[in-house]
């Protein structure tokens, strides 16, 4: 048999298609100064922003000002500085950080349960939350309300609901059998929440006195009394944050499998574990924070998934960063559009999460079914 035919001056042996440029997987350089600005952003636009307004340029002046040995003059009377450094600025980096936790909590749900939809406010987590602040609330354990005033039993409170949310939800998605789709935990959550939200309810109902203040709580806010708020979310929010960026690697292996997982010398079960942990802890500081504030889990990773790639090591970080500052801007939107009065900052996510989640689930429905 003749062999192959060859054109003149073509170089024989085996002809392969060039390869194609394959794209990194971590974090590049360009999105994350992207999320740093973005966050600058926010945090300009929030101290600059509101009933009375501030000129930008005068607020980044004073906020410079805050850094050891830096002294210019912004132009801004004292009460215009005081109104910067003791009321707007703790607000907006409040907001910040709650914002970051939530996006956050909800990128590491998804990776966790491997679902598209998962997130803190579907999974009853947040309500979960919601039922351990409102129980300490109407014991009267406090008055003020949220973290004020309550350095550990709100916070304590509010994790140990949020922990039992995820395991109820967990534990009623594999009822009907091993396999937990993305569906069955959905509806298990909103189960989980349904009974949840009947027990608070049920709460408030025995304590009439209380309606109010739970009620208000419950729309979401980010109204402080200062700097103290920020503190006492700043731990959780660290610890958080350390525990999740540390295990962004396993999530990428997780996401092929437990078995294909444990090939590759990973410990499933107790990485998942940790992982819920740390989610619910920083949910549980968000919600004892702000009140119940939904859909921020779902937007913001989704649209990082969407522009900047898939791995967990550039969902989990850009999702922290761009998390905040949507909910800064947020919560801008919500005490400026209708001013003097404020709208409840759980509205306006709703309001924009609504419409969005509906994209999502239109998107991922044959991974739901």
């Amino acid at each position: 048999m003749r062999g192959p035919c060859y054109a003149p001056g073509v170089k024989r042996g085996p002809s392969f298609p060039p390869a194609a440029p394959v794209r990194p997987a971590g974090l590049r350089w360009r999105w994350l100064a992207a999320g740093v600005l973005a966050v600058l952003v926010a945090l300009l636009a929030g101290v600059s922003l509101g009933p009375v307004s501030l000129p930008p340029g005068s607020v980044a002046i004073e906020l410079l000002n805050l850094l050891p040995g830096v002294r210019l003059d912004s132009g801004l009377t004292e009460r215009e500085i005081a109104i910067v450094t003791e009321l707007r600025l703790p607000r907006a980096v409040l907001g910040l950080l709650v914002g970051g936790l939530l996006a956050l909590a909800g990128a590491a749900y998804q990776g966790v349960f491997r679902n598209p939809l998962a997130d803190p406010y579907l999974l009853g987590v947040a309500a979960g939350a919601g039922l351990g602040v409102t129980v300490v609330l109407t014991l009267g354990v406090g008055s003020g309300g949220a973290l004020s005033g309550l350095p550990v039993t709100v916070p304590l409170a509010a994790f140990v609901g949020s922990l039992g949310a995820v395991t109820m939800t967990y534990l009623l998605g594999a009822a009907g059998g091993r396999s937990r789709s993305p569906a069955t935990l959905i509806l298990a959550g909103v189960a989980v929440s349904a009974f949840l939200s009947a027990g608070q309810t049920y709460l408030l109902q025995r304590h009439a006195e209380s309606i109010q203040a739970v009620y208000s709580w419950l729309l979401g806010r980010l109204a402080t009394a200062g700097w103290q708020d920020v503190r006492l979310v700043l731990p959780y929010f660290l610890v958080t944050t350390l525990i999740v960026l540390l295990h962004r690697r396993e999530l990428d292996v997780l996401s092929v499998g437990d078995d294909e997982a444990a090939s590759l010398g990973l410990h499933p079960q107790r990485s998942r574990y940790l992982l819920i942990a740390a989610a619910s802890l920083g949910t549980a500081a968000a919600v004892s924070a702000s009140g119940l504030i939904g859909f921020v889990g779902i937007i913001v990773p989704h649209i990082v998934r969407l522009l900047a790639g898939s791995s967990y090591r550039v969902i989990l970080p850009l999702s922290l960063l761009f998390g905040g500052a949507f909910l800064a801007l947020t919560d801008v939107v919500a005490r400026t559009v209708a001013a003097p009065q404020e709208i409840p900052i759980g509205v306006v996510t709703a309001l924009l999460g609504g419409p969005f989640f509906v994209l999502v689930l239109r998107t991922a429905r044959r991974v739901l079914t």
